[in-house]
């Protein structure tokens, strides 16, 4: 069992999203720091993305960014990171979040959300990483996107088995049990003090 020292966190970068969305990827970055572990993140300082990086660092945790030439090109890239890496692609990007990360945390967001949580998933079906996922179902968010892979496992596309490739929880704390419980992971479970 490894202790994690890094999670990937995948995330809107939209603002105009609900209250409760904007406190789950807070609370997610708080609690992150405070456990001693670092966030690794595509690197902007918009919506959720920057929320939860923010949140990490004012608690005084290491934030990772990863963000693609053209997306930097807009001035949408968090300038006060511990690190942020500007690559040449969406490819490189994806990556390295994954080289430098213990397990994935995926929270409410868009296409972009969609597009490196399947991918995630994908690999960890065919035995490319066997790092734990948590998909963050706040406010019941995701439940279509779970009542589809339902759907695709009904219809024959998918096994039933391949539910298992991630967790799901409904609130932050649940995220945290859910890394806990991994086999293959180990988080501490006293935050640390400030």
């Amino acid at each position: 069992m490894k202790t994690l020292s890094s999670v990937c966190v995948y995330c809107g970068a939209s603002s105009q999203v609900a209250d409760i969305h904007k406190q789950a990827a807070h609370a997610l970055g708080d609690g992150l720091a405070r456990r001693g572990i670092r966030l690794v993140y595509g690197g902007g300082r918009v919506g959720l993305m920057g929320i939860a990086a923010d949140a990490a660092l004012a608690a005084g945790g290491e934030v990772v960014g990863i963000i693609p030439e053209h997306i930097q090109s807009a001035e949408v890239e968090h300038t006060g990171l511990t690190e942020l890496h500007v690559v040449d692609s969406m490819h490189t990007r994806k990556r390295m979040m994954v080289e430098k990360s213990d397990a994935f945390v995926v929270l409410p967001g868009g296409l972009g959300t969609l597009d490196e949580a399947f991918e995630i998933l994908t690999w960890k079906q065919l035995q490319l990483h066997d790092k734990p996922i948590v998909i963050a179902d706040v406010d019941g968010y995701w439940r279509p996107l779970l009542g589809l892979v339902d759907h695709m496992v009904a219809q024959g596309f998918a096994r039933v088995d391949q539910k298992k490739l991630y967790a799901v929880a409904d609130h932050i704390d649940g995220v945290f049990d859910a890394l806990e419980a991994s086999p293959l992971a180990r988080i501490p479970t006293q935050p640390r003090k400030l």
